[in-house]
């Protein structure tokens, strides 16, 4: 069962403090933020796809396990992965990769923007 590129923008878009903008220099791509901190870039082009952190071991792990698991950026591949939307993996997969992604980045806050954070939920 594939995601679809809207219903995933809703994920993202539910996530407390998250914040998704155009880049300016790519059109149909959304850069999703916390507090300032990238965790998510989502292509809305074609069948989508989406860049998300991950830990390492994780990342690896995923890479094995699906064909539509891979790299497709500047971003370093041991902390981030590519997921094509319409491609094998299962879309509770995907929504728990983007909860992975959420609280990778989070967990790396300061303690002021952790609690600046928790006042927005």
């Amino acid at each position: 069962m594939t995601t679809t590129v809207t219903a995933l923008q809703a994920v993202l878009d539910a996530k407390p403090g998250a914040a998704g903008a155009t880049l300016p220099s790519t059109s149909g791509v959304l850069l999703y933020k916390v507090m300032g901190k990238m965790f998510a870039i989502l292509t809305l082009k074609g069948g989508g796809n989406v860049i998300l952190k991950a830990d390492p071991h994780l990342a690896e792990t995923m890479r094995a396990q699906y064909a539509g698991v891979g790299h497709r950026s500047h971003l370093d591949r041991r902390f981030w992965i590519a997921v094509d939307l319409d491609a094998d993996v299962p879309s509770d997969e995907i929504d728990r990769l983007v909860d992975h992604s959420y609280d990778q980045v989070t967990a790396k806050l300061t303690r002021k923007q952790k609690a600046d954070l928790a006042g927005l939920g």
